[in-house]
This record gives structure tokens, C-alpha cells and sequence, in this order.
């Protein structure tokens, strides 16, 4: 099976990143590729509300309050979530654009790109 090259890649394939691209991506990846990290992304923006108490995610890992901390911080910190204290507890929310961007990089393309429309070159797909 083949198809056009400008119909199937998504960015990430279209272009090489630049440097500095590929640092900010590289954190956001990272802070993503741990299993409970992704749980609690997932977790907070599924949420009621589109935010989450601190006190509703630590009850659903076998894990201390200091480690769900440090988990949430490298959240934070790879920019993917955002939190607002409010008395006691902590409320954190997904920040859309970071996550839309992380997304964005492995959708591909639902019309050809302007590179690809000229030259048609047909890519073959190696079965699953």
C-alpha cells in the first residue's frame, strides 16, 4: 500500500525541528513518557470541571503524597499543567495549548502539503 508522502506525515516527518524546538518538545515528552505522570495528566483532564484536587488524585496510586508532589511538579514544570492553591489543597488543570502541541506533532496531515503537491512522491508502508 502506498500513499502520497504530503497526505500521511505528520509534522514531526515533514520537516526536521529546529534545536530549540526540540528541547521544549523534549521536556513535555518526557514528563509525559512516565506511566503515572500520564495517568495524572490523563486523570486531571478528564476531571469534572476540566480541574483536579491534589486530594482526589493521591487516594488512586499506591504512592506517598511526596511522590504524587514530585510528579505533578515535573508536570508543571514541562509547562503541560497549571495549579492554583486554594486554603489547604492544591487544584490543578491541563494547559490546552501545551497538550494541543504535543498532539499536534504526531497528527498527520488531512490535505497535501504544499512540498508534496508538486512531486506526488508515493511512500510505501511497511505492514503493522
Amino acid at each position: 500500500m502506498t500513499v502520497p508522502t504530503g497526505q500521511c506525515c505528520a509534522p514531526i516527518a515533514r520537516e526536521p525541528l529546529a534545536e530549540d524546538t526540540a528541547a521544549e518538545l523534549a521536556v513535555m515528552l518526557k514528563a509525559v513518557a512516565d506511566p503515572v505522570r500520564l495517568r495524572l495528566l490523563s486523570m486531571i483532564g478528564s476531571h469534572a470541571g476540566g480541574e483536579a484536587c491534589v486530594c482526589d488524585l493521591t487516594g488512586t496510586f499506591d504512592l506517598t503524597a511526596p511522590t504524587i508532589s514530585h510528579h505533578l511538579k515535573v508536570l508543571r514544570t514541562a509547562g503541560l499543567i497549571d495549579g492554583e492553591r486554594r486554603g489547604t489543597w492544591v487544584y490543578y488543570r491541563i494547559i490546552p495549548e501545551a497538550v494541543n502541541r504535543l498532539g499536534a506533532l504526531f497528527t498527520p496531515l488531512t490535505e497535501p502539503a504544499p512540498q508534496a503537491a508538486a512531486g506526488r512522491t508515493e511512500l510505501a508502508l511497511l505492514p503493522a
